[in-house]
């Protein structure tokens, strides 16, 4: 995954992050719910820190980071390019985005699936954010990366 370039998306690839979104294996049987008719907007890509994982013109990850409060929105990688540490470079240039902001923690509500990635990225667990019925019918792990300095 080397070639593979991160760089700020504008609101032109708002479509192309929603097909991979969408796209991801993750998300399919019980978890489906939670994508349904979700898509990530331009007016997303505008208003928050938004970053592509590219190479050769193919979208294969991104992530949006929320900044007051400090959320990562969202963080997806094509099925395709899992297992080759694309996931763990999102994660430490998230990090990197949000140090530079001047922030200290960022939150995580993460997928159940994906806590564990989480954790080896080095977040810690901070409680649970209970179901929301209909469309999140499972409890969620509430997780946060301590930024550190500047």
């Amino acid at each position: 995954m080397s070639t593979v370039e991160i760089v700020p998306a504008g609101p032109e690839d708002a479509e192309a992050l929603t097909t991979l979104m969408h796209g991801c294996s993750a998300y399919s049987g019980e978890y489906a719910s939670i994508l349904h008719d979700f898509r990530v907007t331009a007016e997303h890509v505008r208003a928050h820190p938004t970053f592509l994982a590219g190479a050769a013109g193919e979208v294969l990850g991104f992530y949006s980071l929320i900044t007051d409060p400090a959320e990562l929105d969202m963080l997806f990688v094509a099925d395709r390019a899992q297992g080759a540490g694309l996931g763990a470079r999102l994660v430490g240039h998230l990090l990197e985005q949000a140090r530079a902001r001047g922030l200290t923690t960022v939150k995580v509500v993460s997928h159940p699936p994906a806590e564990g990635f989480y954790r080896r990225m080095g977040a810690r667990r901070v409680g649970v954010v209970p179901a929301r019925p209909p469309k999140v019918t499972w409890e969620r792990p509430e997780l946060a990366f301590d930024v550190g300095p500047r």
